[in-house]
This record gives C-alpha cells, sequence and structure tokens, in this order.
C-alpha cells in the first residue's frame, strides 16, 4: 500500500507517532511530508499553500492512503490539489484546538483554527485520536462552536464525526526498557528520586511545581530532584528560582544529552511528577511510568481517563501527601506503579493496522 503521511507542525510528540507509525509497518510504501513546529498561525493555515506549490509532483502520484495531522489544511489542500480527494483518509488528533490553554500572550482568535480544524476532519473517513479525553473535548467544542454561528450551519455535524471517530494511543517507543514494577530488592535504601519531564513553557504548570516542591520543602522529606525536559530562549522564570532555591537537591537540570540519558533518568525515578495543565496524552509520564516510576499527576486533562484516582491530584497540598506516601512505600519496599501494556505497540499496533487497511466509511 502506498500511504502519504502528512505532519503539518512536526513537533516532537508529533514526530514521535510518525517515526514510530512508519517503522512498525515497513510493508507500506511510506511518502512523509512534514512542516517544523514555529509560527503556529502561520503554519496552521499556510501548511496546504506550502505544500500544493512546492510539492505538487509528490502529491499528484496514486495514493492508497492519506494519514495527515489534525493541524493539516485538508479541505484547502484538496482544493488546490484535486486528486486528493479520492483517496481515503484518516486525520490523526494529537491535540484540538478546543482544548487548548490559552495563554495571556496570545492575540489572535481561536476561532478559525478550530473551524479549521472541523474542516480538516469532515475530509477524513476516519478519525483517531490519542486519548477519550481528546475526542470528548473535541466534539463538545466543535458542537458549542457551531451552536454559536449566526445561520446556514448544516445539522449533523458533530454526529457524522462521531461516527468515523475511534481513539488509539500514540504507543511508546520500543526503546523502552523493561523495568522491574516493584521497586525493591535493597532499591528503598538508595535517595528518594522525583523527577519532572516536559517543555519549559507556562503550560506544563511551572507555577504549580515550584508551589510543590516548596510545599515538600517544609516537610523536611529527604529527596532528590530531577528536571528534564526543553529549555527556551523565554522559559518561565519559576525554573530560574526552582534552580536556585533547590540547587542542593537538584541532580539534573535541563534537556538530557541523549535519549539513553534521559531513560536512565526515568529508570531511577520512583515518582514522575507532572504538573501540567495541557496534556493530551503525556507521553513522557507514561515512558517514566514504564520505566518503574510511580506517576503523581493533576486530576485533569487526560489523566482522569488514563489512571486510578490513586495517582492523582486535586490541589497542591493533595501531590505533597502523595508523594510523602510514596516515600513511606519505598521505605517498605512496596512503591509500585502501575502497568501501562495499552500504550504499548503489541496492543495499539493491531488497532492501527485495522484502521490503515480498512476500506472508506460510507458518507
Amino acid at each position: 500500500m502506498k500511504i502519504l503521511l502528512l505532519s503539518a507542525y512536526d513537533a516532537v510528540s508529533h514526530r514521535y507517532w510518525r517515526k514510530g507509525l512508519t517503522e512498525q509497518f515497513p510493508e507500506h510504501d511510506w511518502t512523509v511530508l512534514t512542516l517544523p513546529d514555529r509560527y503556529f498561525n502561520w503554519r496552521l493555515r499556510g501548511n496546504s499553500l506550502t505544500w500544493a506549490m512546492g510539492h505538487r509532483e509528490i502529491l499528484q502520484q496514486p495514493w492508497d492512503r492519506i494519514i495527515a495531522t489534525s493541524m493539516v489544511d485538508l479541505s484547502s489542500l484538496r482544493g488546490m490539489v484535486p486528486s486528493l480527494g479520492a483517496v481515503p483518509t484518516i486525520v490523526y488528533f494529537h491535540e484540538n484546538q478546543f482544548a487548548y490553554p490559552r495563554s495571556g500572550h496570545q492575540t489572535f482568535s481561536p476561532v478559525e483554527p478550530q473551524l479549521q480544524t472541523i474542516y480538516t476532519a469532515l475530509c477524513g473517513d476516519s478519525l483517531v485520536f490519542n486519548t477519550e479525553y481528546n475526542r470528548k473535548t473535541f466534539f463538545e467544542g466543535a458542537s458549542a462552536l457551531l451552536k454559536k454561528l449566526p445561520d446556514h450551519v448544516p445539522a449533523g455535524i458533530v454526529d457524522t464525526l462521531s461516527a468515523r471517530s475511534s481513539v488509539i494511543p500514540v504507543p511508546l517507543a520500543e526503546d523502552i526498557p523493561n523495568s522491574e514494577p516493584l521497586k525493591q530488592n535493597g532499591e528503598h535504601d538508595s535517595p528518594f528520586l522525583i523527577s519532572w519531564a516536559a517543555r519549559w513553557e507556562y503550560d506544563k504548570g511551572p507555577d504549580r511545581l515550584l508551589n510543590i516542591l516548596q510545599k515538600l520543602e517544609a516537610s523536611e522529606l529527604d529527596y532528590q530532584l530531577c528536571i528534564l525536559g526543553q529549555s527556551f530562549r523565554k522559559s518561565p522564570a519559576e525554573f530560574t528560582t526552582i534552580q536556585n532555591e533547590f540547587g542542593h537537591r537538584l541532580r539534573k537540570f535541563g534537556f538530557a544529552e541523549s535519549r539513553q540519558e534521559y531513560l536512565d533518568w526515568l529508570l531511577q525515578s520512583d515518582i514522575l511528577l507532572s504538573t501540567s495543565r495541557h496534556e493530551f496524552q503525556g507521553i513522557s509520564v507514561l515512558e517514566g511510568v514504564a520505566c518503574g516510576a510511580v506517576p503523581v499527576l493533576p486530576n485533569e486533562q487526560s489523566y482522569p481517563f488514563m489512571f486510578d484516582q490513586n495517582y492523582l491530584y486535586s490541589c497542591e497540598d493533595d501531590a505533597v501527601a502523595m508523594i510523602l506516601r510514596c516515600s513511606e512505600d519505598k521505605q517498605r519496599g512496596t512503591l509500585q506503579a502501575p502497568g501501562v501494556e495499552e500504550f504499548c505497540w503489541e496492543v495499539a499496533g493491531p488497532r492501527y493496522k485495522a484502521v490503515i487497511e480498512s476500506p472508506c466509511h460510507d458518507e
């Protein structure tokens, strides 16, 4: 099968997904077009123009399937390259513009990106979401937006799209090492290591992270700290404060130099703490848990759809209490991470195969 894969805003999680997909199904003939994850507004609206004018010969080839991320402007791309309209198309949603957090620095209206995503979804024969949270918030948001439009809005759009949808997660990379799920065999004598791994941006909750650490310091728990992730020129000031106030706790502060170093830190971690206010799946959390770390997660976004309430906190004091309990469990040799088998290729792979190889949905 000859497959065209389009990733219009090729952020880290998008690359993670598409590389896994092409590696897992080498029997297919893949052609991949990507655009860098910068200039969000232009990339979202301009990807169809970029590809239609700059890669026309590729797009006009005979394709058996198109797999496109939800940020691809499929309706415009099909208008400029009409032959694409006859190709069975799968749209994959890493996120949606309805549940995306807005910062005080954003000046653009979300309505156009939201409408564009609906148009792209209407071009898909199959819609695949990485989590039930993502699917739920997309259809709730789309329904609410369509009700606000003044007139001539066709009925049944959300029902039509929902009937085409399914949930298949971004599977974990196969380089995740096998780890003992139970921290034992003398490991309870090692220092208690709390890790945090995310982009160093406002939507990952650095203010919440700082507050939790300050409350944890007041508890007099003896712990060590590993702050991983990609920093930026204008990263939130909380990270500088953490570096200054918790230097005596920090074992790692910054981006891991290699994939292996990153995995080594996860394997050493007792806890994987998330403070995110924006998470449609949370690959770094799942990787940490797969490496044996116990998740301590906000009771919001995708997490309640993925983990038991025992691993979720409702406020910063709850997070501190959970961390202290985990420390006690480690001392007893009973610290145990939950299973994440459903997020591995062994489970998700056959589901992807079924979607890729299925015939088109009837209109």
